[in-house]
């Protein structure tokens, strides 16, 4: 796998001890097959996968790792595992991750995104192995202004739904953590936002890409809330690249870029809901079309875009898929599914893909 083109080296990676929480999620278990392909040593703590089916079991992830059931709420677990495995670096992507479940669950939502958070940082607090640590955080964390340029590093935090609030929350848990813990102990944390994630292996409730293949599939027409909407969508493999030169410039001792980092698409990739579920029933072939889903729907944001210039110019980091090729992508990926292929080399081919210096 040539990664030159995307900054991240293999070298690096191999044999570093990796603790990932939330590993049995969609982006979660993309990253979990990205690292064993590096060579990491890597240990997972996660809930059980959280659908069925799930990306996670559809691709063997746990078969190249040391696969925990692990709460992240449950702090003397988390501080239990650290301890025992003294990772190099960790890589916290453990979350309740939806915003209309957030609604439901508000309590689940600020325990996990905002106790979990606190509780990784304190145990790697403690660790004198742990030197450099990514939280991903989200795009929603942001004070939403409905403005048409994209959110900086430097802009508010906010979030009108629970799930955005204890994103925002989360951000500035890591913020206090940096100042107050980390960096005296020469820990280096980075807080990571990335856009709209899709990617095949995605089969999460009221997310707009599962929604559409599940549609598809069943050769009906597409169920959606908010045609109009604007969202800074990006494939999955994006962001996880991001997330991976960042942890190791923080490591090799890049003190600098121990902040905020925004990890989204292209300026042209902010599309409307309408214009992707268009283009994936090209993409699949077919002429479904689309109906508003009734019913009263809770509040979201309906124009986000994120500023990429800080990961452009300091870590040399830009995305490298389009929007169509993304749609491409994940149409290749489920067809593969549905044909009984095997997804985990599947996935890992798709990762070289995004790695060849002709993509």
């Amino acid at each position: 796998m040539d990664l030159r083109a995307i900054n991240i080296s293999p070298a690096f990676w191999r044999d570093k001890r990796v603790l990932l929480t939330g590993h049995t999620g969609f982006k979660g278990s993309w990253l979990s097959l990205w690292l064993q392909s590096l060579g990491a040593e890597l240990r997972g703590l996660a809930l059980e996968p959280p659908t069925h089916p799930a990306l996670f079991e559809v691709a063997n992830v746990a078969r190249g790792m040391d696969h925990r059931i692990v709460d992240v709420r449950d702090y003397p677990a988390v501080q239990a595992h650290v301890d025992e495995f003294k990772p190099d670096i960790i890589i916290h992507m453990a979350a309740q991750p939806l915003v209309r479940l957030s609604y439901e669950q508000p309590i689940e939502t600020y325990t996990t995104n905002v106790m979990g958070t606190v509780h990784v940082l304190e145990a790697a607090r403690h660790c004198s192995a742990v030197r450099a640590i990514v939280n991903v955080t989200t795009d929603k964390c942001y004070e939403n202004r409905e403005w048409v340029w994209g959110y900086r590093e430097n802009d508010p935090m906010g979030g009108f739904d629970p799930y955005s609030s204890s994103k925002g929350c989360a951000e500035l848990v890591s913020a206090a953590y940096r100042q107050s813990f980390l960096k005296s102990a020469r820990i280096a944390l980075a807080t990571a936002r990335a856009g709209n994630v899709i990617g095949g292996g995605d089969w999460a409730q009221d997310r707009l890409l599962p929604d559409i293949l599940r549609a598809l599939q069943g050769k009906q027409s597409v169920p959606i809330r908010n045609p109009n909407a604007i969202r800074p969508w990006q494939h999955v493999l994006e962001p996880l690249s991001g997330y991976l030169v960042l942890a190791e410039r923080l490591y090799l001792g890049a003190e600098e870029d121990a902040g905020a980092w925004n990890f989204g698409p292209r300026d042209e990739d902010a599309r409307d809901v309408k214009w992707i579920v268009e283009n994936m029933c090209s993409a699949w072939g077919s002429h479904a079309g689309w109906t508003i889903q009734p019913g009263n729907h809770p509040h979201e944001a309906h124009f986000l875009k994120l500023d990429i210039s800080k990961a452009r110019q300091v870590l040399h980091w830009t995305p490298r898929w389009s929007l169509e090729v993304a749609l491409r992508r994940i149409v290749d990926w489920h067809r593969a599914w549905i044909d009984k292929q095997d997804m985990r080399a599947f996935c890992v081919e798709q990762i070289k893909q995004y790695g060849s210096p002709d993509e």
